[in-house]
């Protein structure tokens, strides 16, 4: 148990540090295995790989696809298309409103969180600077929308924090509708009235729309984007044919992918170079997840975890419970929010299945409570989406963090609440 918290501890830290998560990992995991007395070469080369092998051989399909339709939709400007005309219709008097709404169809539709960043940052800017709200809030507005009830919560979304648990439970990506409902309105509604409040506060101190120092750098010709209804095609496709003519994920991706390209075919040239960069980045991304669950799977091995399944599986209350805090701690263990749930699958997903044949609570339950518990903790400080966010809109954590904070993290969390008392009552 000591060997398994002080990897864990040590992992959380090297990664709040910057370190990536690929010699990270497998440092914290020998870590774990010297403190289990594991033979450290064979864990390494044995235990270790034989669990970020088997996941990437899972999921790099994937993540793979999905990249490459988050690149297409980009460069063609299907992407800003989308964004442009529904910030457009909603208009600067409901900026905030508009930012989040846009951000969610993005994600909803399937493209990475990462393109759904770039592509709505030159957007935002615009409508705040027209409603004369300080730039401060974008970063919030934007990852309310992005990392939030369209990532985990919405029923059917082909964001990977939806899909994984499907491999561990038999479900499908609309397990549980009225709990993922519930815990999505609760998000979008009080994440919205947080910003707005937000946004009096600071325009009663007098913080208003203040022009960035590389303005230039997020001009966009409005004039060249195609049409926005064509730019929904992919979106709506990818979701109906993966949720309603239950197509497996690759291929509801891949005819996202045709059809993006057949609609903008005469951008053709540019496609082999989006398919490239999409392909190449998502390299990085899922190795990065695998690391992580290759950490969990040595961590499964070493006889300090049947005492930590102990602690865990015996919380007070429904299993459900127990199934968020762990992925919730590892999440925020890791600044990953695949990463962390995969990690708590691999090694407790068996046992919470079974849990579930015997105490009648559906699978379906359990799937939604870990793709809800994967969004909470995994945006502290350290996690990559929120460093890419900050980033991107010219905000530092000082600036910012605490409105990202409040939606993408402690509404999240809370969140999980009213879906695990539905889930106990059998209310799916």
């Amino acid at each position: 148990m000591f060997g398994i918290i002080l990897g864990l501890v040590l992992l959380m830290f090297l990664a709040y540090r910057g370190y990536s998560i690929l010699w990270v990992a497998p440092v914290c995991a020998l870590v774990v295995g010297l403190t289990g007395g594991l033979d450290l070469l064979g864990m390494y080369k044995d235990t270790y790989m034989t669990g970020l092998a088997g996941y990437v051989k899972s999921w790099f399909p994937v993540f793979m696809l999905g990249a490459i339709f988050g690149h297409l939709m980009d460069y063609t400007g299907a992407a800003k298309s989308i964004a442009h005309w529904l910030t457009k219709t909603l208009g600067p008097k409901r900026a905030i409103i508009g930012v989040v709404v846009g951000c969610g169809v993005l994600t909803y539709g399937g493209i990475s969180l990462f393109v759904v960043v770039f592509a709505m940052y030159p957007l935002a800017l615009e409508l705040f600077r027209e409603a004369n709200i300080t730039r401060k809030l974008i970063p919030g507005a934007i990852a309310l929308g992005s990392f939030t009830f369209t990532m985990t919560a919405i029923p059917g979304t082909p964001q990977i924090q939806n899909i994984i648990p499907t491999n561990y439970y038999g479900t499908t990506p609309t397990a549980a509708p009225i709990m993922g409902i519930v815990a999505a309105a609760f998000m979008f509604i009080l994440g919205v009235m947080w910003l707005q409040y937000r946004e009096k506060k600071f325009t009663a101190a007098g913080e208003v729309f203040t022009e960035p120092k590389n303005k230039e750098a997020v001009e966009v010709d409005y004039n060249s984007l195609p049409n926005p209804f064509l730019s929904f095609l992919p979106l709506i496709t990818v979701i109906v044919t993966m949720n309603f003519f239950d197509w497996d994920i690759i291929l509801a991706l891949l005819s996202g992918i045709v059809l993006s390209m057949l609609i903008s075919f005469n951008k053709y040239q540019g496609f082999t170079k989006s398919i490239s960069n999409g392909a190449v980045g998502s390299i990085t991304a899922i190795l990065n997840t695998a690391a992580a669950v290759g950490f969990g799977t040595v961590v499964k091995a070493v006889p300090g975890f049947a005492t930590l399944t102990g602690i865990l599986l015996n919380v007070p209350g429904t299993p459900l419970i127990s199934e968020a805090i762990a992925v919730n701690l590892l999440a925020g263990a890791t600044g990953s929010a695949s990463g962390g749930m995969s990690i708590a699958l691999e090694a407790l997903g068996e046992k919470y299945l079974a849990i579930a044949m015997e105490t009648g609570i559906s699978p379906a339950a359990f799937h939604r409570v870990a793709s809800l518990a994967s969004g909470g903790l995994d945006t502290l400080p350290h996690n990559g989406a929120v460093l890419t966010l900050l980033a991107v809109t010219g905000m530092t954590h000082k600036d910012s963090y605490i409105d990202i904070c409040m939606t993408s993290l402690i509404l999240p969390v809370v969140s999980s609440i009213p879906a695990i008392l539905l889930g106990s009552l059998g209310i799916y």
